[in-house]
């Protein structure tokens, strides 16, 4: 009786411990930055990976989908995001531009997709620029922690910077800024949502990859599994679905 005793002490231990090499749940948070990422309902936020849309989560998405890992996907204001990516191991943010100054920061899934960063001014303002430092006197709009606008500042350029990229059409449609450097792609979606007409892309430059960039405590057989799962969707035809379907 004393030894069954004994075994049935030893199972609930067993039952109750952690189960170890069990995996964490991830956290990947993304912004609305059309048309690579979007709400899929217009709202600032979403809570559920169901009703976030865009070329990366797209892609993402079909990543994990060839993947046992248990995840969560939020849509979020880019500072927010990029500092749990850069604080919470399991956490990590996308499309984000991969550089030499960020690679030691992350683990890097991707490449994703590639974009291009653009230079709009307004309509019917028939400036020429051939080169960047042609814009060195005037004031670019751009924001926070984003990448084109991190490559201006370290270059001694002036830049308006907001939380997110939403209202930077508009105030350059109002002359609060005199440029808004954007992706090329994207640059027309913000307009669009701000019913601002006739921006014109006049000087684009820095063809740049982006990934999925994921906190640097988070194991290495994560990050080997969704890379292994990205060579899959790029074997079934999936990225190129994708990125046709969104113009590219």
């Amino acid at each position: 009786m004393r030894n069954l005793s004994i075994v049935l002490s030893l199972i609930l231990v067993l039952a109750s411990a952690p189960q170890v090499g069990a995996s964490e749940k991830l956290y990947f948070y993304t912004e609305n930055f059309p048309p690579y990422n979007m709400s899929a309902t217009g709202r600032a936020f979403e809570h559920n990976g169901d009703s976030i849309d865009g070329l990366c989560t797209e892609m993402v998405k079909a990543i994990l989908s060839h993947t046992s890992l248990e995840y969560v996907i939020k849509l979020r204001n880019w500072d927010y995001g990029y500092n749990r990516a850069r604080n919470k191991k399991n956490h990590g943010i996308f499309c984000t531009t991969y550089t030499e100054n960020r690679a030691p920061l992350f683990k890097w899934v991707g490449p994703l997709t590639k974009n291009l960063w653009t230079i709009f001014s307004p309509a019917n303002t028939n400036l020429k620029i051939d080169r960047l430092e042609d814009a060195r006197e005037l004031l670019f709009g751009g924001y926070r922690n984003d990448v084109m606008t991190e490559y201006l500042l370290e270059r001694g350029y002036e830049v308006s910077a907001l939380d997110s990229d939403d209202l930077n059409p508009k105030r350059l449609e109002l002359g609060q800024v005199d440029l808004w450097i954007a992706d090329r792609l994207a640059g027309p979606y913000f307009a669009s949502q701000q019913d601002v007409e006739g921006l014109e892309p006049v000087y684009s430059f820095n063809d740049t990859e982006l990934y999925l960039a994921i906190n640097p405590a988070t194991p290495d057989s994560v990050v080997d599994e969704l890379n292994a799962a990205l060579k899959k969707v790029h074997e079934t035809g999936m990225y190129e679905a994708i990125e046709t379907k969104y113009g590219l």
